[in-house]
């Protein structure tokens, strides 16, 4: 028993206290499971393990000492033991649901941990009350393993308040898609056609890759990829990767981008290397029955017509070439204007054979 004075005994004997009210008291013992507070009153006070949190694998003798001060919410005035049964968490979850209010209200960005990732969405608890965020309200785009949001701290506000049904929903999607919006806002005020920028390649297609820029995504097409030819965007560009692109165009919320940069258009010094009367060499690169199509260099293209093959007939290019065979031939034609070059291996047969006849 306490070493009280006899006025402090009058006085607490004298003292009354209901059901539902807000006691303040101090920790006389604690064992693993329950907490004993001198509340003034004539019988202490006990606050259970399950009245203290909702973690059943805590120690209450971990987080509260003898000595502390405690506030806890009177649930029973005699608990049949001649105690009164208080709980500290439902006091918690009142102020929490108080401040929930408020900042549902002020529509507050709030912060807390994920405390269960379960199968409809996310658990989060803000002083001692808990907000469900549903899977739908996580994100911006489809989640598809909420999993990796466990322990996490996030942030997100409160948009729905309904503590009687017990419906608390948090809401991170709308901040999401606002700073979003903030994002574009200052990309499309910052960039303009012909700006080199960095980006993350978001996602690789059969058709092009999508480029983070930071607030709106860009299109690289398969097309703009490079001065020559891209079979498999896959197997050049991976995602997560850092990438410098040249803003091709802007057409309302969408951006071209392209790898095509001007200074190394592979036609700036065609005229040159490929001027008519020049031998050249190549890959047969794809076939048509008309002709053969062969690379001179990356995105220099060059038409080896079927009659210009061989000073023999030749009925179809694939009867005579491979794709991939390398390939010599003369120059017999270069538009610079449409980028058409015309090829021939029958003109250095001829040539070559014109001696071997002289002789």
């Amino acid at each position: 028993m306490s070493d009280l004075s006899f006025e402090q005994m009058l006085e607490e004997s004298l003292k009354t206290i209901h059901n539902g009210e807000v006691v303040e008291g101090t920790v006389i013992d604690v064992k693993d499971d329950e907490i004993i507070l001198n509340i003034g009153y004539k019988a202490d006070g006990i606050i259970t393990k399950s009245e203290y949190t909702n973690d059943s694998n805590v120690k209450l003798s971990d987080l509260v000492k003898v000595n502390d001060k405690m506030e806890a919410k009177v649930l029973k005035v005699n608990d049949g033991e001649g105690q009164v049964s208080l709980s500290y968490k439902r006091l918690a979850t009142e102020k929490g649901n108080k401040r929930l209010e408020e900042a549902f209200n002020n529509h507050e960005v709030l912060k807390a941990t994920v405390t269960q990732v379960l199968d409809g969405g996310l658990s989060v608890v803000v002083d001692e009350s808990r907000v469900f965020i549903p899977a739908s309200l996580v994100s911006d785009t489809y989640e598809k393993n909420l999993g990796k949001y466990a322990g996490q701290e996030i942030e997100f506000v409160i948009s729905e308040f309904n503590p009687k049904r017990r419906r608390i929903i948090g809401d991170r999607k709308q901040l999401l898609v606002a700073k979003k919006a903030e994002m574009q806002k200052e990309l499309f005020e910052r960039i303009h056609v012909g700006d080199v920028v960095t980006g993350v390649i978001k996602n690789v297609t059969d058709f092009g890759a999508f480029i983070d820029l930071g607030g709106a995504d860009g299109l690289l097409h398969i097309s703009e990829m490079s001065w020559g030819r891209v079979e498999n965007p896959k197997k050049i560009f991976k995602v997560g990767e850092e990438l410098s692109v040249l803003i091709k165009d802007i057409s309302g919320d969408k951006i071209a981008l392209s790898l095509k940069f001007e200074d190394q258009n592979p036609w700036l010094t065609a005229a040159e290397k490929y001027a008519v009367g020049n031998v050249v060499s190549g890959k047969v690169a794809r076939m048509t029955d008309f002709g053969a199509f062969v690379e001179l260099e990356a995105g220099v293209d060059a038409l080896l017509h079927v009659s210009q093959i061989s000073s023999e007939h030749v009925e179809k290019p694939s009867d005579v070439l491979k794709i991939g065979q390398e390939v010599t031939a003369k120059v017999v034609d270069f538009n610079e204007e449409d980028k058409k070059i015309s090829l021939s291996v029958k003109a250095l047969e001829t040539k070559a054979a014109a001696p071997a006849e002289e002789e």
